[in-house]
């Protein structure tokens, strides 16, 4: 007959079931580790290129939108003192050193089967349909004080900007930076202020274009203090772009 604590200490020293030990598993661990650390070190750049690409990309059409936006005269926007696209443009630049009459560039979902009256698509709300068949993403520029502004809002997609423009001031082979809500006259030492678009002499109105992004897309904020008090200390734009408008 067997010994049966004989028996016992046998099934002890050869258990039925198997696994990794602790050191087999701190090794696996281990070895993890150093190969996330090379795949992050080669990817990681790649993807921080990658985004920054995407950036420079929306941030040279959303300059170029308020580069045309501001020399398109659209129905309904004539006044005594705007009769032409670079009426338009003179006096847009001029006033946006104003938070109340700032200048705001944004992309919104369009709504192709309905315009308003100064051709622009109306805002659609809810995504209905297919991208480029039934709705399109509009690049657009209004003033802070456009009502129009507001209706866009529930349907802007992205970011929204405001733009702080400042004259770029030609003076012979030099160009010296002006004054926010001021445009004068690239000519001489010291240059007239311009109160109007006949007043400017020159063909070209160069600028620089600050681009500050804002943290909501609410109506209450952006027509009120806060907005305002951001506006007038803001110092560090997200992008700057150099522009010009012409005659």
């Amino acid at each position: 007959m067997k010994n049966p604590i004989v028996i016992s200490y046998r099934h002890r020293m050869h258990p039925a079931s198997k696994g990794f030990t602790l050191m087999e598993t701190v090794i696996a661990i281990g070895v993890l580790a150093v190969l996330l650390t090379g795949f992050l070190a080669v990817f990681t750049p790649a993807a921080q290129g990658i985004r920054r690409s995407i950036s420079s990309q929306q941030a040279d059409r959303l300059a170029t939108g308020l580069e045309q936006e501001l020399v398109t005269l659209r129905p309904g926007q004539e006044t005594g003192t705007i009769k032409t696209g670079f009426d338009k443009g003179f006096e847009w630049i001029k006033d946006a050193g104003n938070p109340n009459s700032a200048l705001f560039v944004y992309q919104y979902r369009g709504d192709i089967s309905s315009l308003r009256t100064d051709g622009t698509p109306e805002p659609m709300d809810a995504i209905e349909g297919q991208p480029g068949v039934d709705y399109v993403i509009q690049s657009m520029v209004r003033k802070a004080n456009d009502p129009e502004f507001t209706e866009d809002l529930q349907a802007i997609e992205g970011t929204i900007f405001y733009v702080k423009p400042t004259q770029l001031i030609r003076n012979e082979d030099k160009m010296s930076l002006g004054k926010i809500g001021e445009i004068s006259n690239p000519k001489g030492e010291n240059p007239a202020k311009a109160s109007s678009a006949s007043e400017y002499k020159d063909a070209v109105i160069t600028f620089t274009a600050e681009f500050y992004g804002v943290p909501t897309k609410a109506s209450s904020y952006l027509t009120g203090t806060k907005f305002r008090d951001r506006f007038n200390s803001a110092r560090n734009p997200i992008f700057t772009r150099n522009l010009a408008i012409r005659r």
